[in-house]
């Protein structure tokens, strides 16, 4: 999605259905990177205030969409995605799939849902004017059962109202004839740790989903926050999804080159008039120190200062405008104010 400056047209649009909606899913892969190009200062100051409204508003709405950076887990997982795909397209058998584990904001998300929109181009490239829906994106419903994992399916495919009439067969074999004949070969399963291997609605959820993958000819990818402590190996079922799966971990980054390279790559998004650039490369030790090293915590911050710096007028981040914005408890929590960082 490119965001519109007063000169070209009408501001982007704030609301889009999410991503585990068909037409949510396809407008997140085929939009484009948020886009921005600063007017001149000149230009800029002889803006009419309500069309310098609006051109900051533009702005704003820039800095609030999530700027995707490979990093090395996101680069990671989608090789390691694109394997598994390639080694399973032949497959008889049981299929072999992948877990992405680790902490909240280490990019678990934003790293499979990448993979899903590369597999879904890739598709759509070799595969013209096709119907196809290579990919379907769900989450694990909470106290999942199999009828609303099955539930989850059928919302993502807006498959017709199904009614209390239909039991929980009738709606996962209705969603498996969707699948099989629109060819969907990658499925992107988050929030997997609300899956509890060690309790009765937990197992069940766990058959089911091993029904889905036996039933349907696609590559299963799974995604969850520290999933080797949840319970979801444990077991005959756990068991068997660990034998089937590889796993890929998530976790903060350490102090080093690759960090550096992320705030400076985070830091070339800023569309401000008087940011000082470098200014948030020199500040790396203070930043990971804020944010823990998580890359989720990471862009919250600088994000939301770049947003401030707009609406204070500043136009810029610094050390001092840094220290005002608050971010999740985890890391302002693990954060010791007073250390001289930086």
């Amino acid at each position: 999605m490119v965001v519109s400056s007063p000169a070209s047209g009408t501001l982007a649009e704030d609301r889009t259905d999410p991503s585990t909606t068909l037409a949510g899913w396809r407008h997140f892969v085929d939009e484009d990177p948020a886009g921005f190009e600063l007017l001149p200062e000149a230009t800029r100051a002889s803006l009419a205030p309500s069309a310098r409204d609006e051109y900051d508003e533009a702005r704003i709405r820039y800095h609030s969409e999530l700027q995707i950076i490979r990093t090395s887990a996101v680069k990671e997982i989608a090789y390691q995605g694109r394997l598994l795909t390639l080694l399973n397209q032949r497959e008889n058998g049981a299929r072999r799939g992948m877990i992405v584990s680790g902490p909240g904001t280490t990019g678990k998300t934003t790293a499979i849902k990448q993979l899903g929109r590369l597999h879904e181009l890739r598709t759509r490239q070799r595969y013209p004017g096709s119907d196809r829906i290579s990919v379907v994106y769900v989450t694990a419903p909470p106290r999942g059962s199999p009828r609303k994992l099955s539930m989850e399916f059928a919302r993502f495919l807006g498959l017709p109202l199904i009614t209390p009439r239909h039991n929980t067969m009738d709606v996962t074999n209705a969603v498996c004839q969707v699948l099989i004949e629109a060819r969907t070969d990658l499925v992107l399963v988050d929030e997997i740790h609300l899956m509890n291997l060690g309790t009765r609605a937990g197992e069940e959820f766990s058959d089911h989903l091993k029904y889905f993958t036996e039933h349907l000819p696609a590559t299963f990818i799974y995604a969850g926050i520290n999933v080797e402590r949840s319970g979801l190996f444990t077991g005959i079922r756990g068991g068997q999804l660990a034998g089937r799966s590889i796993l890929v971990r998530t976790g903060p980054f350490p102090l080093n080159a690759e960090w550096q390279s992320l705030v400076a790559s985070l830091e070339g998004t800023l569309r401000l008039h008087r940011h000082q650039p470098g200014t948030l490369l020199q500040l790396s030790k203070y930043l990971h120190q804020r944010s823990g090293g998580m890359i989720g915590s990471l862009s919250h911050l600088i994000r939301a200062a770049a947003i401030a710096a707009i609406l204070d007028g500043t136009e810029g981040i610094t050390r001092q405008q840094l220290a005002t914005i608050r971010i999740d408890h985890i890391s302002e929590s693990t954060a010791r104010p007073g250390r001289a960082i930086g």
